[in-house]
């Protein structure tokens, strides 16, 4: 094993006793999965090594719920191996391969199975992009990312089940640890995405990462720029769907991983205190709504509302003399930040970029709602503006209370509490969420026998002000009726009776 501190060694040995598993050495009985048997039998036909490895033997020695995919590798070809067995199984099962890549899968009994023959890499500086040959099952355990990752159980038929663990995975396991199989100065340089992965792992799975393995995250983390937007971002997201992702972002911004893919983010950074009156660190309370709402939700965006719903208070804050700190209007300038942030980050720029912004935008004012008297027309604004997605919101407000002061935090609480009620009570009663004016600009325009105009646009919004301010009731005659009068305020004559 790399030399750790003390310290660190010290805490890692402590944690031996929580480890559930009993990790054996020899998992023939624990392979209960029938793809195992049909790939040893048809190993033994074919006079071939093979072996299943990575992230399922790693699951299975963690017992923790594997994710559906199987890697097989072999001393020969992936590709014909794998129509070998899908052969073997029958049910036409449809082979896709890559040849470019010697690849090939296959899907049966909701499991995910890739076929690749063993192989050795070799990396160009300017690309993580591997020249392959050939090798044995030393070589490919030997590209492995993590000693965690690199452990293999063999499924020819003589040593069926056997582990082959030469980098002592099964020992980081106890000790949860991520470490690198060989140097990590070259594992990360070769390979940068390798970085974002240790610090995914490290936070999926709550381990630490070996100190020698981190400072060399750090040395190289300007390397993750050869690494296309595209797979950054795809693990980013992982990291923010892990139970805790705040421990996630800690790692990335102590590596400087970061402040490289997110800088935004960092900018959120630091207290400031000016005449005794300070402001919260926004960073450290961004990552608590996070965590908060990672807590209750596996909804992906909304933990990127969570992330970005102050987004814009760096380039928002002022001091004001006599007032203290304001961050006027960051909700707006935070949503407006949003299609550029999903942009370069390459996320996608569609409704779920659209559903992001609004609750950025809206995120204040269920807050502002709690503060002040409930009423029916902000109510029934907040539902016509947030429509669908005014449940997520309120889930986002309620995690927005991070304060330590325990009287204000109840006082939010019991407030939203209202809120909630008003809420169900108005959309009970106006039917409110993704409602759109009964009254459309076609009925005014063939009413008054005009054209689309300003008038049409008038008449529309001083319909929906109306419905929303509670003077007419939500149905198609009291609106009618209303707009029959203000087109002849404007000086409009119907045209139909």
């Amino acid at each position: 094993m790399q030399n750790a501190n003390p310290q660190f060694h010290h805490k890692a040995i402590t944690q031996f006793h929580h480890f559930t598993a009993s990790l054996p050495r020899h998992l023939k009985n624990h392979l209960t999965i029938p793809i195992f048997q049909i790939v040893s039998q048809v190993a033994g036909e074919s006079h071939l090594q093979v072996f299943v490895i990575g992230g399922f033997v790693r699951d299975l020695l963690l017992q923790r719920d594997n994710k559906k995919d199987i890697d097989i590798v072999v001393l020969g070809s992936g590709i014909d191996f794998a129509h070998k067995v899908a052969n073997r199984i029958g049910e036409d099962i449809p082979v896709k391969f890559f040849k470019n890549f010697g690849t090939a899968m296959f899907s049966y009994q909701g499991w995910q199975i890739e076929f690749v023959g063993a192989r050795k890499e070799s990396y160009r500086l300017n690309s993580r992009k591997p020249i392959v040959e050939d090798g044995t099952i030393e070589d490919d355990q030997n590209r492995r990312d993590f000693t965690i990752n690199a452990m293999a159980i063999d499924l020819t038929p003589e040593h069926y089940g056997r582990l082959i663990d030469p980098f002592k995975g099964v020992e980081d396991l106890k000790l949860k640890i991520i470490r690198t199989p060989l140097d990590s100065d070259i594992t990360f340089s070769d390979d940068p995405l390798r970085m974002m992965r240790a610090i995914r792992f490290a936070t999926q799975l709550n381990f630490a990462i070996h100190p020698v393995c981190l400072e060399a995250i750090k040395r190289n983390a300007e390397r993750i720029r050869i690494v296309s937007k595209e797979r950054t971002i795809e693990e980013f997201n992982l990291i923010i769907m892990a139970k805790t992702p705040s421990s996630g972002f800690i790692l990335l911004d102590e590596t400087g991983l970061l402040n490289i893919i997110f800088p935004e983010f960092c900018e959120l950074k630091g207290a400031e205190i000016i005449e005794g009156k300070g402001h919260k660190d926004n960073f450290s309370h961004t990552l608590a709504v996070l965590d908060n709402v990672a807590s209750i939700s596996d909804n992906l965006w909304l933990r990127w509302a969570a992330i970005l719903h102050d987004i814009a208070k760096p380039v928002t804050k002022k001091f004001i003399q006599g007032i203290g700190w304001t961050f006027h209007a960051h909700e707006f300038r935070g949503a407006k930040m949003v299609p550029a942030i999903f942009s370069r980050l390459k996320l996608p720029l569609n409704e779920k970029m659209r559903y992001v912004a609004k609750l950025v935008l809206l995120h204040l004012r269920p807050i502002v709602l709690a503060e002040d008297v409930v009423t029916d027309s902000a109510v029934r604004r907040l539902l016509f503006e947030t429509g669908e997605d005014i449940d997520d919101l309120m889930l986002l407000c309620n995690a927005d209370i991070t304060s330590k002061n325990p009287v204000k935090v109840k006082k939010y609480l019991s407030n939203f509490i209202i809120v909630r009620q008003k809420l169900k009570e108005i959309e009970e009663k106006d039917k409110l969420r993704n409602w759109q004016p009964p009254i459309s600009g076609e009925i005014i325009m063939m009413t008054f026998g005009i054209k689309p105009s300003k008038q049409v646009g008038l008449i529309k919004e001083a319909i929906t002000e109306a419905i929303l301010e509670g003077q007419i009731p939500n149905d198609y005659e009291a609106a009618f009726r209303f707009m029959l009068s203000e087109g002849e305020k404007i000086g409009l004559v119907v045209a139909i009776q």
